[in-house]
């Protein structure tokens, strides 16, 4: 499988991790990277793409059909790699049906003109990538795999699984070379400051609260950015049309215990006594519907295409903490705009 890729969501976090490693990858295939540019997205991620000639940007909402079809009709691409998506749970709480049109809608127009633009073609792929989130939660034991029955607990988690449910109906419908990912809680650079690993590193940086929902004793798996990425190349390159491929990072921990590691590498890197930015930490009210566990068994997906996480937890908070710290101009202009009216108003509550 030979031409252009597209990339879904490109300027976001997983995704412009998913750029780097196309480009590295496939140095002669053209990339187009389509990105909305909302709050989460941001052209910096891209900008080590800036002046590749065979790498383009798209401005465009996947849930726009006359943007999405000229994207198709430009790029003309033989694969597409779909992560655009509003993913943080918070913010599905706030604003359900914004999560419906971009990860229902949106996956739906994508799916539809994928289907006008290849016809019965065989020699192309759809990846589209989802979450752990639409399996429900898990007790004390077990773990999810490709074959998990679905019970999404959440606006974000059911939109998500809404997004599923038809990329595997276009598949069986239709023939569309798709392939269904889910994967367990990503972390590494670049990622938007609302979720827990950069909000609690950059809370303890700069002395605030950090929030810890409840008393912490969810347990979610850890998978670094770039290996997910890695997996998803794979994915495309390597998957069989009409399966399902899941990624975990094998970490599990509880989000206390995290969240203290992730301030313990903050104050060794800043050369504070150890210890100091736990006093941080201050438990707030929960999530509504908060899932206890989530994990993830990978060994289809490791036999299968030969993949698996390469990133310790360990090395993954380091390089996490160094990152957030020698970049503090992307950090300030990702920070302005609506961010901060977002943190105030959603954790000021819960304090």
């Amino acid at each position: 499988m030979n031409g252009p890729i597209l990339v879904t969501g490109a300027a976001g976090f997983i995704g412009s991790h998913v750029v780097d490693v196309l480009r590295s990858q496939f140095p002669d295939r053209h990339v187009a990277s389509f990105d909305a540019l909302t709050y989460a997205g941001n052209l910096d991620n891209l900008a080590a793409h800036r002046d590749d000639p065979n790498h383009s940007f798209i401005h465009g909402d996947v849930a726009d059909r006359d943007a999405v079809r000229a994207a198709f009709d430009a790029v003309a691409p033989t694969a597409v790699l779909h992560l655009a998506a509003e993913s943080h749970v918070d913010r599905s709480l706030v604003d359900p049906l914004s999560f419906v049109r971009t990860n229902v809608m949106g996956t739906a127009v994508l799916l539809q003109e994928a289907r006008r633009a290849w016809g019965d073609r065989t020699d192309v792929r759809f990846v589209h990538v989802s979450t752990d989130e639409v399996f429900g939660a898990l007790g004390e034991t077990g773990s999810f795999d490709a074959h998990t029955p679905y019970d999404p607990r959440s606006p974000y988690s059911a939109s998500k699984a809404g997004s599923d449910h038809l990329a595997r109906a276009f598949h069986h419908s239709y023939g569309l070379p798709v392939i269904v990912t889910n994967c367990t809680n990503n972390y590494g650079p670049r990622q938007f400051p609302e979720k827990l690993v950069p909000l609690a590193l950059l809370r303890a940086v700069e002395g605030g609260i950090v929030p810890v929902y409840g008393q912490g004793q969810q347990v979610r798996d850890w998978l670094h950015v770039r290996d997910h990425a890695r997996g998803l190349v794979s994915t495309m390159r390597d998957g069989v049309p009409g399966s399902t491929y899941v990624f975990g990072g094998e970490a599990e921990r509880k989000n206390l215990d995290l969240v203290t590691d992730l301030l313990d590498v903050v104050d060794a890197q800043l050369g504070r006594p150890s210890g100091t930015s736990r006093a941080f930490i201050r438990f707030v009210a929960d999530r509504p519907g908060h899932d206890y566990r989530y994990a993830m068994d990978i060994e289809a997906t490791r036999r299968d295409l030969g993949w698996a996480p390469s990133v310790s937890l360990a090395e993954g908070l380091r390089d996490t903490v160094a990152w957030y710290l020698a970049n503090g101009p992307w950090l300030e202009r990702v920070r302005s705009g609506n961010y901060r009216a977002w943190e105030t108003t959603w954790y000021a509550g819960r304090q």
